[in-house]
């Protein structure tokens, strides 16, 4: 009986997807508004995204405009971005918050290419952790006569097949992500 490989699968998309959710975050010298989804306000005692307090807006492409429902949430919109790794100082205006994305420079671009080869190898790890998990599990079904030796070695074949799958496909957005730094 081989192992069901399945459920690693499982786990190594989910950790590509977080990965790709995080490479979101990176800001690149363009307004997104992902930049702002680690931000948490205190809105009446309760850390709360921006996004579910404000409208958030990409005013063209090197501004953003957040606009919150409830104009007594201007300050503190304004004191969690300032807290935040964004790293972009806030325009309050009274009514809107602006943020305006700067050029990047050239020694800018090299420090988000290294953070973002950083978090493919983070992710790597996650997925190589994930590997040694299944590999765990056909040596316990091994040693708990589950499976014969020419299984587990064919189980084992399947899982690094899987992971290198998974490898690769990180090491094909990293590459994505660091061209597109570049060519900003």
């Amino acid at each position: 009986m081989k192992i069901d490989v399945k459920p690693y699968e499982e786990k190594m998309k989910k950790s590509v997807s977080v990965f790709e959710e995080e490479l979101g975050t990176v800001r690149v010298g363009k307004a997104n508004a992902s930049v702002l989804d680690k931000v948490r306000v205190d809105y009446y005692g309760m850390p709360t995204p921006i996004r579910d307090i404000a409208q958030i807006k990409a005013a063209d492409a090197r501004t953003l405009t957040i606009q919150p429902w409830d104009k007594s949430t201007l300050k503190p919109i304004e004191k969690a971005i300032l807290a935040s790794d964004v790293g972009i100082t806030p325009q309050n205006d009274g009514s809107v918050i602006r943020l305006s994305f700067p050029q990047l420079t050239e020694e800018r671009r090299k420090e988000l290419s290294k953070q973002v080869v950083k978090m493919g190898e983070d992710a790597k790890v996650a997925v190589r952790n994930i590997r040694r998990e299944a590999m765990d599990k056909c040596k316990d079904m091994k040693k708990k006569s589950e499976m014969t030796e020419d299984e587990e070695k064919q189980s084992g074949t399947l899982i690094q097949d899987l992971t290198d799958k998974f490898i690769k496909n990180i090491d094909v957005i990293v590459d994505k992500k660091k061209a597109d730094i570049m060519s900003i």
